[in-house]
């Protein structure tokens, strides 16, 4: 069976849609965390900070209707929801170092073992800088990093050691690729779901870091 690489997108954002439970307020990094918002479970309303400031922020708007003035963190047209509100980024952050924001969703180029984070700096590239990224993993009550689980030439992203610049160190609570789903204890990683499209030997040999098989873990068909 042949995956196209947008079906294992989706089916990463909608994996990340069930770990929010109703009355959340929840950060959303750039990309394909902000997709999460969309496969909410029924029942489940969270209220989206957008570190711009904004919360209760809304789905992109439809075409024609965009409002120039309302953007997300990553300057995409949103929306703001019925008893939303607009704020500065002083008050912004206050929410987010002050432990107000329940769960932040992020992207990341490494993850290791001790759930150290690199997600900000590749060397000898530019980058616009890390945003509010190292406010928010050690600001927010639970951090979960969603990414592809090995980098484009095959190599593992989750690894013994990170190599790059790290963002924050032991902040990474839950890791989420479309092969499984990892949770970050203080004895290590715990291999706690594995997808549709893998197995625990493609998982264990696509990843550098030592994994945990838990005997609960669920193996998904």
């Amino acid at each position: 069976m042949v995956i196209s690489k947008e079906e294992l997108r989706q089916y990463i954002v909608k994996r990340v849609a069930k770990e929010f439970k109703d009355g959340d307020v929840v950060t959303l990094g750039i990309g394909m965390p902000t997709e999460a918002a969309n496969y909410l479970p029924e029942g489940v309303h969270i209220s989206v900070q957008a570190e711009n400031g904004i919360v209760c922020c809304g789905p992109k708007p439809e075409i024609g209707f965009e409002d120039e003035h309302i953007t997300d963190a990553g300057g995409n047209n949103a929306t703001i929801l019925p008893g939303g509100a607009f704020f500065d980024s002083s008050m912004s952050f206050t929410m987010i170092r002050g432990g107000h924001i329940n769960k932040t969703v992020l992207g990341s180029l490494q993850v290791d073992e001790n759930g150290n984070l690199a997600n900000y700096l590749i060397p000898g590239k530019k980058v616009p800088g890390m945003g509010g990224a190292m406010d928010l993993v050690v600001g927010a009550q639970e951090v979960i990093v969603v990414m592809d689980h090995c980098v484009k030439d095959g190599s593992p992203k989750i690894l013994h050691k990170c190599t790059l610049p790290l963002t924050a160190v032991g902040a990474v609570d839950l890791i989420i690729t479309e092969k499984c789903v990892i949770k970050v204890e203080p004895d290590g990683l715990h291999l706690r779901e594995v997808s549709p499209y893998s197995s625990i030997e493609d998982i264990k040999a696509t990843t550098e870091a030592d994994l945990i098989i838990d005997s609960d873990c669920k193996i998904l068909k």
